[in-house]
């Protein structure tokens, strides 16, 4: 049964998403500053990207809470944490 499964999960994958198109779709989403909707993300991009691609990337992003995904577009809410960088970086390794 198990084996069924992931024969089926490989099926209805038909294409991943790499590291650099992930990167690429977070980096334009960053550098926006506003609200996009998905054809002008896919204009923004400096790369073509396949469709179901690029939604399996927003899926991931809105996941892992660096999106939101709403009736009007897509927006990036996430911060980077540069306090902790700081403290980091002042701490004391043990």
């Amino acid at each position: 049964m198990a084996q069924t499964t992931q024969v089926m999960e490989k099926e209805n994958l038909k294409h991943s998403p790499t590291l650099n198109t992930v990167m690429m779709v977070e980096e334009v989403l960053k550098n926006a500053g506003e609200l996009l909707n998905l054809a002008e993300l896919k204009r923004r991009l400096p790369r073509k990207v396949m469709h179901q691609t690029l939604l399996q990337i927003l899926d991931y992003l809105q996941f892992s809470g660096k999106i939101l995904i709403g009736t009007k577009g897509i927006l990036w809410i996430f911060e980077e944490r540069k306090e902790l960088d700081k403290l980091i970086n002042r701490g004391t390794e043990l």
